[in-house]
Order: C-alpha cells, then sequence, then structure tokens
C-alpha cells in the first residue's frame, strides 16, 4: 500500500512540470554557469562590473534600481569600484530631489539609485530573487537545489531568448521570447551583439551581455550572499565539531556504565 502511494506521488509530481510547460506557464530556462554558485561560490568582480556597465548604459532608461545605495558598489563583495570612481558615477549618471533644498541635485554615494517609473517598467533591485522560484512543481525550486538554477539563469534566459517573431495585440506589440511563461512578452529586446563595449576587451555578444547583467542583478538582490555563505560554513562546521565532543563525552561518562544491571 505504501509503495503504492510513493508510486503514484513521485508520478504526480514527475507531470507537473509537462502539464505546466504544455499550459504555456513555463519557458525554456537555460543553465548558466555563474561564478556564484554552490555553497562555496563567489562573485566575480570584473564581471559585476562589466554588469554596472550594461544596467547604466540600457537597463537604466527604463528601470531602476531603488533598494541598492549606491556607495555598495565600492563594496569588497560587490563590483568593489574605489569610492572616488562610485562619487563621479553617482553625480555623472543620477540626479535626486532633495527635499531640503526642494530641487533636484546630483545623487551621491550616500544616496540610492533611483526609480524610474517612467514607462512602468519593473523595479530590478529584487528582481533575481524574486524569480528565484521559477522552476519545480509549485515553486519548490528543485532546479536551484540540484543544479544551481536560480533568478540569474532566468533573466539570462529571458534576455538572451527573444525568437524575433512579433504579434500585436489590443494596440501593443508582443516580442516571441522562449523563457517568458507563454512565451510573448511586451518587453522589446533590449541588449544585441556588440551593443556595450568594454575597456577590457571582453566578449560583447548577446549571451555574455545577459549573462554579465544579470550577475549584477543577482549581487544587487544578494549583496551579502558570500558573507551569508561563510557564515553557515562556519556554523556547521562548528555543529559538526560539537557533534563529535558531545559523542565523544557521553561515551566516556556511559560507557563504563552501560550493561550493568541495577541490583
Amino acid at each position: 500500500m505504501f509503495k503504492n502511494l510513493v508510486t503514484g506521488a513521485a508520478f504526480a509530481l514527475a507531470l507537473i512540470p509537462a502539464v505546466s510547460f504544455a499550459a504555456g506557464g513555463e519557458g525554456h530556462v537555460e543553465d548558466f554557469a555563474f561564478s556564484f554558485e554552490g555553497p562555496f561560490g563567489t562573485y566575480d568582480q570584473n564581471q559585476l562590473q562589466r554588469g554596472l556597465q550594461i544596467f547604466t548604459e540600457v537597463c537604466s532608461a527604463c528601470h531602476g534600481l531603488k533598494q541598492v545605495p549606491l556607495r555598495t558598489l565600492s563594496d569588497e563583495g560587490g563590483p568593489g569600484l574605489p569610492e572616488d570612481q562610485v562619487r563621479a558615477y553617482a553625480a555623472d549618471n543620477f540626479e535626486v530631489f532633495d527635499a531640503a533644498l526642494d530641487d533636484f541635485r546630483p545623487a551621491t554615494p550616500v544616496d540610492h539609485f533611483p526609480e524610474n517609473n517612467g514607462v512602468g517598467a519593473p523595479d530590478l533591485s529584487l528582481m533575481a530573487k524574486s524569480r528565484a522560484g521559477f522552476h519545480g512543481p509549485y515553486g519548490l525550486g528543485l532546479n536551484q537545489l540540484f543544479k544551481g538554477m536560480g533568478g540569474a539563469e532566468y533573466i539570462a534566459s529571458l534576455l538572451s531568448g527573444y525568437t524575433g517573431e512579433t504579434k500585436e495585440e489590443a494596440g501593443t506589440t508582443f516580442y516571441g521570447n522562449t523563457a517568458f511563461p507563454g512565451g510573448w512578452i511586451s518587453m522589446a529586446p533590449p541588449l544585441a551583439d556588440e551593443q556595450v563595449e568594454f575597456i577590457d576587451g571582453h566578449a560583447n555578444d548577446l549571451h555574455h551581455l545577459s549573462e554579465d547583467v544579470s550577475a549584477f542583478l543577482m549581487w544587487t538582490a544578494e549583496p551579502k550572499m558570500m558573507a551569508r555563505k561563510q557564515a553557515g560554513f562556519v556554523g556547521v562546521l562548528f555543529l559538526a565539531v560539537l557533534s563529535v565532543l558531545l559523542y565523544l563525552t557521553n561515551k566516556r561518562i556511559w560507557a563504563p556504565h552501560k550493561g550493568k544491571k541495577t541490583a
């Protein structure tokens, strides 16, 4: 009886993703090899800097990062820009409204990336985190658990998944996309080959551009990921040592008394 129940449950779970995909609920998400995957993965500082450049030159025209302080661009676990470069970047690229001045002024490192709601585009601060559960039956995140696939893979697949097909419905143009649920998205393709030039000469085809900006957006959503992994590793190591000590203590205290019968 129990064996039949287990077999039936496993079969039902196996059917769920297939049914969801057939109904247009799930798109195809490619498994990118990001450096921050796994229990010991870390952010690639150069990749984060390239992603910041892509966001600034392309994505910031429609999207904001209102949850991200500009000062964190100099964090060691992030893009790691020198403080003078962060000040120059903030002042040259963004303006914020100052209530004390009742006017706009150049942004400083103490400010956040400004909002950008001009075209109704979503803020990207937590996009990678919110999209981390796109997979697995009922959003259990099985691919993230077993394959390291998360929100960054979804974003990269979305940016590189345009098919070139278009259709118009109710006066709105939709673009074919293999990663977006349902296969059609109202956002036009934002990236193209060689759209951004890097000083270090790094590859700038669509695949690499999508990967770099997705890694940056993962950092904006999880800026303390590496610190959290380190704390988790230390915690697991401490618990392992404590378990061994407790086992040895138990043997030392109770081993002489085991097997003895009380009068």
